[in-house]
């Protein structure tokens, strides 16, 4: 099938051919059409997939279809909700770009950040708003955003707002929106939670899966160095040396072991930006541009900072800390597969997080492979914890 074959309207045929989009991928062929129709929509997939183009298109053609005279003011018709800034501003570019010969406004809020510049193109008028949720409350308290003439509604990257503690917000959400309306419904994983969530939302949806965890990695090389925790940082350098590692993003398990590691990178001059949650929205966006424009061959992130980001020909992904949820794995070392393309994604793993291997290798259905011939090979083998040397004092007894 082609993008041709899925009878869009001819602006947006002609955008997707400036961008050199002739086949749809698998969740866009399968989420199109019905969505074209107006069906609710259910989707389990995770980043890199395709998925954005798969709401993006309908929305845009049904917003188009149903636009009236240019003098009346604009009035957002669709929402799309996502959890991170980084996200969001993706969504935002993604509708930009598929709907460039059409003649609608889209606009992307986000905390962390003046609200002015926001609050002034809202007064304007949109037609689309893409937004996360604690802004998006925010400035609906302030009566500057109303969401009562919502068609099209889309709930992003579902699992992650749960992991985030954003659920509550995005039930707030909802009771804002007409009750007729067309509701896409995205997730990675489908925890209950997030599976009743769907069910309460959702009016006859289609359902659509794509990408199964278990065979996401086929198309991924990977490798995995055993190796202690204290020489993690000496090992990352010298791989790093290899000028094969165009870009790669290293996943840290914390914000201050994403920080540590771009010191010591630059320590030894190594160009490397960290994102993770406690930097500005601006130092955020900053060091992602820096990384996409190849400013900084290195980006050393956090889950929930690099959770939607998509950067195209990335050539590594460095798992420095080995995620306790295996499927974070898959997620991570998607951010290298994306679109059907191949990658390397290299793993760090210590004594202790062995297990935390053995239930990716598990989750998988794959061992990985390992690199033994390393200047850092696993040392310390002894499981037992060493007794700690508590020093213990008398009592001084009475004179």
């Amino acid at each position: 099938m082609l993008f041709k074959d899925l009878n869009l309207i001819e602006p947006i045929k002609k955008a997707l051919e400036t961008e050199g989009y002739t086949n749809p991928t698998a969740i866009q062929s399968k989420a199109i059409p019905s969505l074209l129709k107006g069906m609710d929509l259910l989707g389990c997939a995770q980043t890199g997939t395709g998925k954005t183009a798969a709401f993006a298109i309908p929305i845009l053609q049904g917003i188009s279809l149903q636009q009236k005279g240019s003098g009346e003011r604009r009035q957002i018709r669709a929402l799309i909700v996502a959890p991170t800034r980084e996200l969001a501003i993706q969504i935002e570019d993604s509708f930009r770009t598929y709907g460039k010969n059409l003649n609608l406004k889209t606009l992307v809020i986000y905390g962390g950040v003046s609200q002015n510049p926001q609050t002034k193109d809202l007064t304007n008028g949109v037609d689309i708003l893409v937004a996360t949720p604690g802004r998006l409350l925010d400035l609906i308290n302030q009566r500057y955003i109303s969401l009562k003439n919502v068609k099209y509604f889309v709930l992003d990257e579902a699992d992650l707002m749960l992991d985030m503690g954003m659920l509550k917000d995005v039930r707030r959400i909802i009771t804002y929106l007409p009750k007729e309306r067309q509701t896409m419904f995205f997730s990675a994983t489908m925890p209950a939670e997030i599976e009743k969530l769907a069910n309460s939302i959702l009016k006859n949806p289609i359902k659509v899966m794509v990408t199964p965890l278990s065979s996401t990695v086929e198309i991924i090389e990977q490798k995995v160095y055993y190796v202690d925790k204290v020489n993690k940082v000496k090992l990352l350098i010298h791989l790093l040396k290899n000028k094969d590692i165009i870009s790669a993003l290293i996943f840290s398990r914390t914000k201050h072991g994403a920080d540590k590691i771009v010191k010591l990178l630059k320590r030894v001059g190594i160009n490397a930006e960290a994102i993770h949650g406690n930097k500005s929205q601006n130092a955020r966006q900053l060091a992602l541009n820096n990384f996409k424009n190849r400013k900084a061959r290195i980006l050393v992130a956090t889950d929930i900072a690099a959770r939607g980001i998509d950067i195209e020909k990335l050539s590594h992904v460095i798992n420095f800390d080995l995620p306790e949820v295996p499927e974070t794995y898959v997620h991570r070392i998607g951010r290298t597969g994306r679109a059907s393309h191949g990658g390397i994604a290299i793993a760090f793993c210590s004594h202790e997080e062995k297990p935390l291997l053995k239930n990716i290798q598990k989750l998988i259905s794959k061992l990985i492979e390992e690199v033994k011939d390393h200047p850092y090979p696993l040392l310390d083998t002894n499981i037992e914890k060493k007794p700690s040397n508590v020093k213990r004092y008398k009592m001084k007894t009475k004179r």
